[in-house]
This record gives C-alpha cells, structure tokens and sequence, in this order.
C-alpha cells in the first residue's frame, strides 16, 4: 500500500513514516526508482505500533532500534526499566521541590556577608597611591559594586564579573582555586606590563575593554599587594566604571611574586 494509505490505516500523518524512514526506524518494504514513492506491507502497521509507544514513553532512537525485534517480555522489561527511572527522577525533582526555597535563602544570605564584609574593607581601604582614584569616585565604585550584589542577590545574575579575594569567616575556610591563566589553552596574552610600582601607571593601557568577552587578570606582585583584601576589586570595579554599559565578564587573580617585582597580564578568552 502506498504511504498515504499506510498513514491512514496507523493513523499518522505520512511525515511521521518519512521521519521513521530516515532515522532507520520504519523503512518502505519497497521504494519506486522511478517515482520515488513509498510502499508499505500492512504487517508493518505492528512495527508502527511499537515504535509508537516507545516512542511516546521516551525512548530514544537507538533504544527503540534495539528493541524492534525483541519479544514482548523484553519490551516489557524495558517499560518497567523506563517507570522505575521516570519514578526515580520524580522522587529527586520532589526532593529539590522542597529544599530548593532553603537553599536559595542559604545563598542570599552567603552574598549579602560577601557583599557586606567586602564593602566594610573597600571602605577602609585608600586607592589614592595605587590606583590613583580620588575618595568621589572610589565611593561610587563601592556603590556600584554593592549594587551589583543587590542585583545579584534579587535576580542570580553574575554575569559581569567574578568578585576575588574576600575571607570566609573562621569556621569556613573554602579551598581556594589557583586560576592558571598562563598556561591555559583557552586564553591569550592581550596586555602584559612587569617592573611596575603601582597600577596607575599603566591602568589606561589596558583599561578598554571589547564589549562581550571574557577577561582575566592575573597580578603577581609584592606582599603588601597581596596582603591587601581591597586590591582585586578595587581593580574589577575600576573596569566596570570605565566600561559602562558593556557586557563581560572579568575574573582577577592576585599572587606572590616569585621575584619581589610586580607583574601583571591581561588574558582574553579566545573566541
């Protein structure tokens, strides 16, 4: 029987036979070289059948393709394979239903310590000799990246940058990660200075950034640098005011120097 007469009888539409010829599921018992039509035997409309049902209880193609020439006990194992993990997952989805409020208060409460601990060192900190910022414009800084957090806080958004450097309370020492920027594959080199005494020197050198790429700076520098919780987002803060209304995202890692100079690269992720 033509495909049209096939679809009628399984009840589909003849795109749904098409799709099941190309993805190797229902192949034609017989295809006109000259027309290219479809033919189809009706015996195939159990084949049809089976595809069907195991297709609409989530199987995937390959696991339909293995199942077609099982026997009918197979293919009821293979169903009660299938309501053992859809019951499985829904136990799970429950699970995170109900820890999910809790959890998200948990977090908002980490950021609102962050944000609170970070802006107290900001504000005992001067930028005038490193960064070369009057008290005006360091106030507003602080003032955006409080913002930020609020934002974060109220929408889970972090996209503009990674903040760095802040301690945990005594009874959390988190590990901290070592970004490696050097010797990743997926950055390059874009701005790099060494020998330095303070950023103000060479801040405006690197301080335009492409709008929707990823940033990464890495300071090797003199322990009175690192020492220095306000260091890192003193300088991410700086970036977001000389880059209004673009987007990125920044990341900055600050460690000792291996030669008591200070040193200093720009990384971007490479497209």
């Amino acid at each position: 029987m033509t495909i049209k007469e096939f679809a009628r009888l399984c009840g589909c539409n003849p795109q749904t036979l098409r799709y099941y010829d190309r993805v190797g599921l229902l192949k034609p018992v017989k295809v006109d070289s000259w027309s290219g039509y479809r033919y189809y035997d009706e015996q195939q409309a159990l084949q049809f059948v089976k595809i069907r049902n195991l297709q609409t209880a989530g199987f995937s193609i390959e696991e339909i393709k293995e199942l077609l020439d099982a026997d009918n006990d197979v293919v009821y194992e293979a169903f009660s394979a299938k309501i053992k993990d859809l019951e499985d997952r829904l136990q799970k989805t429950m699970q995170i239903r109900e820890s999910y409020q809790g959890e998200m208060t948990q977090m908002k409460e980490k950021l609102e310590k962050i944000r609170n601990t970070l802006t107290t060192l900001m504000e005992n900190y001067d930028p005038t000799e490193e960064f070369g910022l009057d008290r005006t414009t360091y106030d507003q800084m602080i003032g955006n990246i409080a913002g930020f957090f609020e934002n974060m806080i109220s929408s889970n958004d972090d996209s503009d940058f990674e903040m760095s450097e802040y301690p945990d309370g005594d009874d959390s020492q988190e590990e901290q990660e070592y970004m490696d920027f050097l010797s990743n594959p997926e950055y390059e080199t874009v701005y790099q200075n060494h020998g330095w005494k303070y950023v103000k020197e060479f801040y405006k050198e690197f301080s335009d950034l492409e709008d929707g790429n990823e940033y990464a700076l890495l300071f090797k520098v003199t322990p009175e640098k690192t020492g220095n919780a306000a260091f890192a987002n003193t300088i991410l803060g700086m970036l977001l005011l000389s880059n209004p209304g673009t987007k990125k995202k920044l990341g900055c890692n600050v460690t000792d120097s291996p030669d008591d100079q200070n040193h200093f690269w720009l990384m971007k992720r490479k497209q």
